[in-house]
């Protein structure tokens, strides 16, 4: 029996997270490079790493700092799933 909880996510479209993405973060214009465009699904856990679904699973881009947790929850109105 596994002790550890599963990984929880808040999925959103990278049109959302450019629009929380902030400076010291990743970067927006950067996003198209890592495969995101404004209707690819992504998805951030608790720990503020950001990943983009390809067509057979999840590449890690990058991450998201500071009170990322209240930046996601107020742009997609979703909670840790």
């Amino acid at each position: 029996m596994c002790d550890t909880a599963p990984m929880k996510f808040i999925e959103m479209t990278g049109r959302s997270l450019a629009r929380i993405v902030k400076d010291d973060e990743l970067h927006v214009k950067d996003l198209p490079g890592a495969g995101v465009r404004n209707d690819t699904v992504v998805r951030v856990n608790q720990h503020g790493d950001v990943e983009v679904r390809l067509r057979d699973g999840w590449d890690v881009i990058g991450g998201l700092l500071g009170n990322f947790e209240e930046r996601v929850r107020k742009e997609t109105g979703l909670d840790w799933a």
